[in-house]
């Protein structure tokens, strides 16, 4: 049985909330600053969904990526990011369709590995 909602305050609410100090009453002193986070690494504390496919790619590219990595260990990982990047990268109207790419199930825009700027998926890794 589902508990019955209400879109309006009790009285005992509203007290509540009159009682509540103001925002510039409230003392921020021993808050620390703003930290910029340059070593910030995305994923650590909550990693995004993954979906386990069958990709053929060309096989320089696979080379390619297998060689930028240890021991060919983590090339996965780097196609994810390079194709990640490239539909950060992409044009409005790409973007558009690539929205659920970041943890959805649809494509990504514009074609795999395939920049706006022409460059392909191996390209956009290098900095």
């Amino acid at each position: 049985m589902k508990k019955a909602t209400s879109r309006t305050l009790t009285e005992a609410q509203k007290a509540d909330l009159d009682a509540l100090e103001a925002d510039d009453q409230v003392d921020t002193s021993d808050l620390p600053g703003i930290v910029n986070w340059p070593d910030a690494r995305r994923g650590l504390i909550c990693r995004p969904v993954k979906k386990q496919i069958t990709l053929r790619l060309d096989v320089g590219v696979l080379a390619w990526f297998k060689k930028r990595t240890p021991d060919g260990r983590g090339y996965q990982t780097e196609i994810n990011r390079a194709l990640r990047q490239s539909t950060l990268n992409a044009t409005d109207g790409e973007r558009e369709l690539g929205a659920m790419a970041h943890g959805g199930d649809r494509l990504a825009g514009g074609a795999a590995g395939s920049g706006r700027d022409g460059r392909d998926a191996g390209q956009a890794l290098q900095v």
